[in-house]
């Protein structure tokens, strides 16, 4: 291995977590901040009709691209397991494939997006006043999306190294230039939503031409050579085996999150839909900051299950855990404190801005079990398991979240009864799945039966 590359099934696991994780949560919050300024800069500079109509726009773009999203999951699997098992070739294979799925999924993702946004607004209710603006910012988001795809898959293999901090570097730069991009489009030329989807587009441009380089220059597992993309099939077997359950509970989540938008929307209150998408724009930083360690612990599962080292996918369990929920109490607690002012970047609207305290107030400080929920299935899908996972989190997050929307909230049209049902979704889902990991991770054991190799 390549003494630049992390070895992730010996010596201290829980300070390799934790040197993994902090450059991803940050990188994770780079691109949040992407989306976060074109909140603000609209939000400010534009009004609140602008706001509402990029936050109602959070929901489809997750539903749609979350599927292709998995599969890079599924890439970062296949890598770190054939690492593991010190297969140069299989690696190679896994990341050349890798890549050019990325720009295939980029390119459909690129003529779906723009055919359909319109469609899916309406759908979800969209109110009159931002329909145009809400389709225009989609249609040109999506023209972008083969930038985000190439940058998110081509991180997902150098996090399969360990490599996490030059991904960061990258998003840093690109960030800089979202944040002037925006400024300039929106103030100087007065483009509106327009002006900062096409900031976010070139920011994502840039990333993405910063990673691919990254990956032609290393040496090593992951090295690059474009001449030498291709599809292999195991390798894309394997990819979605893992990867498309991911995706599809991604997915289904979405739908789930789109359904709620919908009820949301159905208030026909822009001050509402305002705060509320301000709101959940804060607690996206707490989740990237508990997904950090569900990163981590899928990459160092699957190096530790690709050694054959099962004890220590136990231990990396625990470890990512631990730090998961420590983060979200953490963030969550922060978030409430500090919720007015946070609030206030977005929107100086007094009415706005008390619904999105009221959103922080229930499921800010409730986020960690989230996070838990997570790392469990971190834990699983780095064991090659990724459709027990699916399954129950469909039935116990998005099952729970859709009842709950033609029941509770059906008998009760109330704003802060309908945001009850997250934290309610997390607990329930996360119990059952610490008791299928136990499960699966018993069933492994005993197939490695005396062949388990101790840290």
């Amino acid at each position: 291995m390549n003494n630049k590359e992390m070895d992730m099934t010996s010596g201290n696991l829980l300070k390799k977590i934790i040197i993994f994780a902090i450059p991803v949560l940050l990188s994770s919050v780079l691109q949040l901040l992407f989306n976060a300024c074109d909140l603000v800069v609209v939000g400010r500079f534009a009004g609140d009709s602008s706001l509402a109509a990029v936050g109602s726009t959070g929901a489809i773009t997750a539903l749609i691209i979350n599927i292709f999203m998995g599969v890079s999951i599924g890439a970062n699997v296949a890598v770190a397991r054939a690492i593991g098992r010190k297969d140069f070739n299989k690696t190679q294979l896994a990341v050349h494939t890798a890549i050019l799925f990325s720009l295939i999924a980029g390119a459909f993702l690129t003529i779906f997006g723009v055919l359909t946004a319109r469609t899916w607004l309406e759908m979800m209710n969209t109110t009159a006043e931002s329909l145009d603006k809400a389709s225009l910012y989609l249609q040109i988001y999506f023209g972008g999306m083969i930038f985000n795809m190439l940058y998110n898959f081509g991180a997902a293999v150098l996090r399969a190294v360990g490599e996490t901090k030059k991904p960061l570097y990258y998003l840093m730069f690109a960030g800089v230039c979202n944040v002037v991009l925006n400024l300039i489009f929106v103030i100087v030329f007065n483009m509106d939503v327009a002006g900062v989807a096409v900031a976010t587009i070139i920011s994502q441009c840039i990333s993405a031409i910063l990673v691919i380089r990254c990956l032609t220059k290393k040496e090593g597992y992951v090295n690059l050579n474009l001449k030498k993309l291709l599809i292999d099939k195991n390798s894309i077997i394997e990819m979605v085996l893992i990867g498309l359950p991911a995706g599809v509970q991604g997915s289904l989540f979405s739908i789930s999150n789109v359904l709620i938008q919908t009820a949301i929307n159905s208030f026909e209150n822009n001050n509402l839909v305002a705060g509320n998408t301000a709101a959940g724009n804060l607690e996206g930083f707490i989740y990237v900051g508990m997904n950090a360690f569900y990163q981590a612990c899928i990459t160092f599962t699957g190096q530790n299950y690709g050694a054959g080292k099962i004890k220590n996918c136990r231990k990396v369990l625990g470890y990512c855990m631990i730090c998961g929920v420590a983060v979200g109490l953490i963030m969550g607690g922060a978030c409430a404190i500090f919720a007015k002012p946070l609030i206030g970047l977005y929107t100086d609207g007094v009415e706005a801005v008390g619904y999105g305290i009221l959103r922080i107030s229930l499921i800010g400080v409730t986020y960690f079990l989230c996070g838990f929920m997570d790392v469990i299935v971190g834990g699983l899908r780095g064991l090659g398991n990724s459709f027990v996972p699916m399954c129950v989190s469909v039935l116990g997050v998005c099952g729970l979240r859709v009842g709950w929307i033609y029941t509770v909230f059906a008998i009760k049209r109330d704003y802060e009864l309908l945001l009850i049902s997250y934290p309610v979704s997390w607990f329930l889902t996360g119990c059952i799945q610490l008791l299928c990991y136990i499960i699966v991770y018993k069933k492994i054991k005993k197939k490695f039966n005396n062949k388990v190799v101790e840290a």
